[in-house]
């Protein structure tokens, strides 16, 4: 990796304003960071030098004069944010004010693959600053190993895509449902507000925690791991570790339509694609699984209303974003709990690796503007 250079304290504030904005003028700039127009000069000189900065043309002032208008330069570099889901691994690369450069996408058991494939896309030139990488599981500290997932959930595949990375770039561990609530929150269906929880329902379920427009990982990075919910609750059954995310996942959920198929319905749906189109075309057995996962949905949700009360409960995940689920949730949280929004997400399976992309420019630029030294 290439070494950052020593910036000093108004090219830093400038740089971090840039990066925001995507473009701007000096005017703009002095304005954003809040510096005088002399020290915005001076510190747009100082990004210009080291290849920070560059000109990207001209803009008018609307006093008759022409502004210049600077961009970030090629120095600036490049984040690459990894999503290793359950089935997919998906990999976005992005320039330091959040553009796209590079995306992949392929089987998990091809991530590191996919990896290479996004590496290989980013521009040559373009330094590789920060490295997000997406699990679905809690993170931990490992001595002399930095940051890695907590169970054997992600350890393998992280492994996998732990040896392609570029040597000396700072790696950053997030849970995959904090990632996407992230998401949401900026780009997604929970724009404008600042409390609300992500409910994530697929191959597992989770939930993101945003209170007061942050996300909330707990003290031990555990906060919303709801298939730690005590499962099943009653005299004759005891609790089974991980039993609700079993009971509620996309595979005990074909199972049960599996159960339920009928002759007469046609052939038995495999995914839970298959399983959601079927009951949108209105055929009985998958529109009678759907509607009881809706109830199930709806009665997690009332859990998670109860402990939080966020207002607002966005629905994600494989399976959990699915329109057709809204009427049964909502109609369930309502019975159970006090009046609660429920929307479905709109950025979808994307959210994850979105959040991530987020996130790895955050500390991209702070790398930069920290000016943290590593090997090439």
């Amino acid at each position: 990796m290439a070494i950052a250079p020593r910036l000093t304290d108004s090219a830093n504030a400038v740089f971090t304003v840039l990066a925001q904005a995507g473009s701007a003028t000096r005017p703009q700039l002095a304005s954003l960071a809040r510096l005088s127009k002399p020290t915005v000069s001076s510190a747009v000189a100082e990004l210009e030098s080291v290849g920070l900065a560059a000109h990207s043309g001209t803009a008018s002032s609307g006093t008759g004069r022409n502004a210049a208008v600077y961009r970030l330069g090629p120095a600036a570099g490049a984040v690459l944010a990894i999503d290793l889901g359950p089935a997919l691994t998906r990999v976005r690369g992005c320039a330091l004010d959040g553009s796209l450069l590079a995306e992949a996408t392929g089987s998990r058991a091809d991530a590191a693959d996919v990896v290479r494939e996004a590496l290989f896309t980013l521009p040559a030139d373009a330094p590789v600053r920060s490295i997000v990488v997406a699990v679905g599981d809690v993170t931990a500290q490992q001595d002399g190993a930095g940051m890695r997932p907590a169970t054997a959930k992600a350890g393998p595949v992280f492994d996998a895509v732990a040896v392609t990375l570029p040597r000396g770039v700072p790696v950053h561990l997030e849970n995959n449902v904090n990632c996407a609530a992230l998401a949401e929150l900026h780009e997604g269906a929970a724009q404008g507000r600042h409390t609300f929880g992500y409910l994530r329902i697929g191959v597992g379920i989770g939930l993101g925690i945003v209170v007061g427009g942050r996300v909330l990982s707990g003290a031990n990075g555990a906060a919303g791991e709801l298939a730690r919910l005590p499962y099943p609750w009653d005299d004759d059954r005891q609790p089974r570790h991980e039993a609700l995310e079993e009971y509620i996942g996309a595979r005990s959920l074909l199972r049960r339509a599996a159960e339920a198929w009928q002759d007469g319905e046609g052939p038995c749906p495999h995914t839970a694609e298959q399983l959601f189109a079927l009951a949108g075309e209105g055929r009985a057995a998958a529109r009678a699984v759907v509607d009881r996962h809706a109830v199930d949905v709806g009665r997690l949700a009332a859990a998670v209303t109860a402990v939080l009360d966020p207002g607002l409960i966005v629905l994600g995940g494989s399976t959990g974003s699915d329109p057709q689920l809204l009427p049964g949730v909502r109609a369930e949280l309502e019975r159970l709990s006090w009046p609660t929004e429920v929307v479905s997400s709109t950025l979808g399976e994307l959210g994850t690796v979105v959040g991530a992309a987020r996130l790895a420019v955050a500390r991209g630029v702070q790398t930069v503007t920290h000016a943290v030294r590593a090997k090439d």
